[in-house]
């Protein structure tokens, strides 16, 4: 459910709102919960509920439409999509009813928690200054550099962070110059150093956040996923879709977003792809050398769960444009990703 008012972030602008587990006055308040204390103080009236919800675990999602329930339909449709769709992903999804089961729900068997989604649609690895385009800001796009942003603001700083975001910038043939079409190999060469600039310069701020904490905080940088399998259930999408035309309405929708998922361009995303996670990896452990080894209370951690995550199945990719995360689709991630969070949990003393 929402936080209260006196804990809550304002909406406007494409804010982020947290959500906190909805039973967790009623697991605090037993007896073997390490915030039973913290319970007797706000029962006593010498805590309020929101310090009583600031004392809980705190969950930060940064990310693009790769971990949002979202999928592109009509010009309007989808801007009212990226508008108001928060939740319904394989990050935060709290209702027990429902066929996701994220990551969210996974923590919630462990420990009640507060989580906080600031991925955007359309997001990208970027330079602080970097304009955007018209169509981008209507859509409330945020960046990679304001989410950290929005993320440094607020008091209370969270104990995990999740990042998975750069799947935008392998659309190496976007805004390409045709003279580059055939032979991209130095403009992959040149995405992937900017890639990597950008995402250094943005995770500088967080470490250094997190090295004036008082408590243990973990993140974890997610690979990007898998494309190779990825576009093996696309193509099965895309057979499917032959023989029956009135199947998957916005598949071709597709192209006007990501030029480079046209069959012509993929290998080479692929290819950018798998540098961008060697990038990733080479990153973490720079910044672990600079930042971590000498602070006991961090730990920075690359993941390649989603890079190895078998996609490679149509009924993952959503039934509207055969782009984004199904139902299922979720599921798999968010089933990949949680099975790689067990030693961040440890450290954070969330496991035992």
């Amino acid at each position: 459910m929402p936080v209260p008012s006196d804990y809550k972030l304002a909406w406007g602008e494409m804010k982020s709102a947290p959500f906190v587990s909805s039973n967790f006055l009623k697991r605090v308040a037993e007896n073997e919960s390490p915030f039973h204390a913290d319970y007797l103080a706000y029962r006593r009236g010498d805590m309020t509920r929101a310090e009583l919800i600031a004392r809980l675990p705190h969950v930060a999602m940064l990310g693009d439409s790769g971990c949002m329930g979202i999928y592109v339909s009509s010009p309007w449709s989808t801007f009212w999509r990226a508008r108001t769709s928060r939740e319904k992903n394989w990050f935060l999804h709290l209702d027990p009813s429902a066929s996701i089961c994220s990551v969210s729900k996974a923590l919630e068997t462990i420990t009640p928690f507060v989580a906080i989604e600031y991925a955007g649609i359309g997001a990208l690895v970027d330079h602080k200054h970097e304009h955007q385009n018209l169509f981008r800001r209507m859509l409330g796009t945020r960046n990679f550099s304001g989410q950290v942003g929005e993320l440094l603001r607020p008091r209370r700083f969270p104990d995990l962070i999740l990042i998975s975001i750069g799947h935008n910038n392998v659309d190496w043939a976007w805004r390409c110059p045709l003279h580059e079409l055939g032979r991209p190999q130095q403009r992959l060469q040149r995405l992937s150093k900017e890639f990597r600039q950008n995402y250094m310069r943005q995770m500088k701020p967080l470490l250094e956040r997190a090295r004036v904490q008082q408590h243990r905080v973990a993140i974890v940088v997610y690979g990007l996923i898998n494309f190779e399998s990825y576009f093996k259930g696309r193509e099965a999408v895309e057979r499917l879709r032959e023989l029956e035309p009135s199947l998957y309405p916005h598949l071709e929708t597709t192209y006007k977003y990501f030029v480079s998922f046209h069959p012509a361009y993929r290998r080479n995303l692929i290819r950018l792809a798998a540098m961008a996670n060697e990038d990733l990896r080479t990153m973490v452990d720079a910044l672990n050398r600079e930042f971590v080894q000498q602070t006991a209370h961090i730990q920075l951690r690359y993941s390649n769960a989603l890079a190895t995550a078998d996609l490679s199945r149509a009924e993952l990719l959503h039934p509207i444009d055969g782009w984004h995360a199904s139902v299922e689709g979720h599921n798999t991630l968010g089933n990949a990703a949680f099975s790689d969070l067990t030693a961040s949990l440890e450290f954070l003393g969330l496991f035992d």
